[in-house]
């Protein structure tokens, strides 16, 4: 027994499928919904339960996912306050009226048959984000995928009527009913999209920012010395240096990094501006705070508290005695752990190259501390411990003939 050949029972293509073949987008992933089924009829047939919250299955041959046609009722704030009602009689069109945007509220019938009831192929052509319906305002997430799209269809732009109904979800206390996992899952794939200020540009314009990650938000309309920073605002700087990692396709830790490099310069005293002494430490204490509310990974939450203390320290290292590079190689693990170290100057790359008209800036700061590294790594501990009797010797012998290894390098960038 298989699916299609189960009356009256029909399938049809949906969502993110449809609309990526339409946007001529290579097409990921194939979901598809089952009108007139029941959770038994779909277990006759083989398919694998896989849903948690609605009756979800999986194709026992391509293990493309079957969900059953549902409607949703909303019952409480936040994205899991919803009621699911899955039956045989729900029907193709009001499945596709509880989706969020009409782009992803278009099905394909096994004929090619598009069934598009709130235009979907309309916006597609006029490059526009529009809810579906005014149910769009139950779910606080949709205000996350929202943005998340403009970050990925950087030609999009969100209908005026949907930025007021964001508008009024976060007036209404919605986003405060997000849990941290959502909010971060959300940010994450934001932050791996083609253009990624373009998800908190429209964040910001709605003004969900200021409730999601308000440290973040303070920093627009925060000056620069523009001998430094020719954009000046410290929010358009940090959209430029998250832009620029993703334009070289750097990894999530390195753009998670970018972007909250400067949290501290939103609390600068304003007797100080446009300088902002101090602000790396004040970075890590919020970056530290940030990471534990929204249960950022480890791999994301140290390289950014790395290089929100550290990124300024790097400008210094020409200036730098032997010593000191050596002693900032350990406090960076560079030895232990060089993948981390790379991940650092790639952060640190889209900070410097993330300033109005100094994209291609030479970095000769980062290109000497590397140096330093190849040299101090290449310095054979386990031969030096040999000959040495206790803990604290070796520890200082290889520290000295790092150090050796380090002054060559110095001394020859001078020449």
């Amino acid at each position: 027994m298989t699916l299609h050949n189960i009356a009256p029972m029909q399938t049809y293509l949906v969502g993110g499928a449809v609309r990526d073949e339409l946007l001529g987008h290579e097409v990921k992933d194939q979901d598809y919904v089952v009108i007139g089924s029941t959770v038994e009829t779909m277990l006759a047939a083989g398919f694998k339960p896989v849903g948690k919250d609605f009756p979800v299955f999986l194709h026992p041959i391509s293990q493309h996912e079957y969900a059953l046609a549902r409607t949703e009722r909303k019952t409480a704030k936040g994205y899991k306050g919803f009621v699911v009602h899955a039956a045989p009689d729900v029907t193709l069109e009001q499945d596709l009226a509880r989706r969020d945007l009409t782009i992803n509220a278009i099905a394909k019938a096994q004929d090619g048959t598009l069934i598009d009831p709130f235009n979907g192929v309309a916006d597609i052509q006029a490059k526009t984000l529009r809810h579906v319906s005014e149910a769009f305002a139950e779910d606080p997430v949709r205000i996350l995928r929202i943005a998340r799209f403009a970050a990925r269809l950087v030609d999009f732009q969100v209908a005026p009527e949907t930025m007021q109904l964001m508008r009024q979800m976060v007036e209404a206390g919605e986003v405060d009913a997000l849990v941290a996992e959502r909010v971060w899952q959300e940010l994450a794939k934001g932050l791996m999209e083609a253009q990624p200020s373009r998800m908190f540009n429209v964040l910001r314009d709605c003004g969900a920012l200021q409730r999601i990650l308000p440290d973040l938000d303070k920093l627009w309309g925060v000056p620069q010395p523009p001998q430094h920073h020719p954009e000046i605002d410290t929010g358009i700087h940090v959209m430029l240096v998250i832009d620029y990692a993703a334009k070289q396709g750097f990894s999530l830790p390195v753009r998670f990094a970018a972007l909250m490099h400067d949290l501290g310069k939103g609390t600068t005293p304003k007797d100080m501006l446009p300088r902002h002494i101090g602000h790396e430490e004040r970075s890590e204490h919020l970056l530290k705070n940030i990471c534990k509310t929204l249960r950022v990974p480890n791999d994301c939450k140290e390289l950014g508290i790395m290089v929100a203390k550290f990124h300024g320290k790097l400008h210094a290292v020409p200036q730098m005695r032997a010593s000191t590079v050596l002693e900032f190689l350990m406090q960076l693990d560079a030895i232990r752990q060089p993948e981390r170290l790379e991940a650092f100057f790639q952060a640190c790359e889209a900070d410097s190259r993330g300033r109005t008209g100094l994209e291609n800036c030479p970095m000769p700061a980062t290109e000497l501390l590397r140096k330093a590294y190849q040299a101090a790594s290449a310095v054979d501990a386990g031969a030096i411990a040999q000959l040495h009797a206790t803990p604290e010797a070796i520890k200082h012998g290889v520290f000295e003939a790092r150090l050796v290894q380090v002054k060559w390098v110095l001394l020859n960038q001078q020449a």
